[in-house]
């Protein structure tokens, strides 16, 4: 059963992109979502490892996501999985109205809610990291006071080959990364296993951003 889902607490924005402290934690976050065998390969890549992963679909996307709800939620109901605000449509906010920004947010918000049993509140990640001291502002008057940027990434926003991707996971994942990767492109499918295999021989601890950060669901 989800705990009730609390009301925003509008603050002032803090940026993040890496560990607030020495640690061989990392973050592994994981956004949009338009691919639906990737989606799909990542529930059942969540499922089989239990390994902890923040994701941040756009609800744009929401005919993929929908259909994994089900096998999602017990992992967001156990802390395994978390949901971050990426925007209901991957816009860049810089070009956006105030008025648009904030639609765009709490739409999103709300299908997270009805979704996934969840808030995804206090924590936003910008489309494409596009973002200024007014989008933050507006994102914090609306209780997203953490705005997630990252460190590393796997480089797959667009197609790589395996070797690539491989080689920026070997490049990036380092004790304290928030690494970003994308729910869009095939090629991570085939590369679960040797990440999974360079996490573990580099003694590194996957955890979602509330146990990097110490925020929590409960208080969003």
């Amino acid at each position: 059963m989800s705990a009730p889902i609390p009301s925003p607490y509008p603050g002032r924005p803090v940026v993040v992109s890496h560990a607030p402290s020495r640690t061989r934690r990392i973050a592994l976050t994981i956004d949009d979502g338009y691919d639906a065998t990737t989606v799909a390969g990542y529930v059942a890549f969540a499922q089989r490892s239990k390994i902890p992963i923040t994701f941040s679909p756009n609800g744009a996307y929401r005919a993929i996501w929908d259909r994994h709800a089900e096998a999602l939620r017990p992992l967001v109901e156990t802390g395994q999985l978390q949901i971050g605000n990426h925007t209901w449509t991957h816009k860049n906010l810089l070009y956006e109205t105030d008025t648009a920004i904030r639609a765009d947010v709490e739409k999103n918000e709300q299908w997270i809610q009805q979704t996934f049993g969840i808030t995804s509140r206090p924590w936003f990640r910008p489309p494409y990291g596009a973002h200024n001291h007014h989008v933050d502002g507006l994102a914090g008057e609306l209780g997203y006071t953490r705005i997630l940027l990252w460190d590393g990434s796997f480089g797959d926003s667009t197609l790589l080959t395996p070797q690539q991707l491989i080689g920026l996971a070997q490049q990036y994942l380092q004790p304290g990364t928030i690494m970003l990767g994308h729910a869009n492109h095939l090629t991570v499918l085939g590369l679960f296993d040797q990440i999974e295999q360079l996490i573990e021989q580099r003694q590194l601890e996957p955890v979602t951003l509330d146990t990097m950060f110490g925020t929590s669901r409960a208080v969003g």
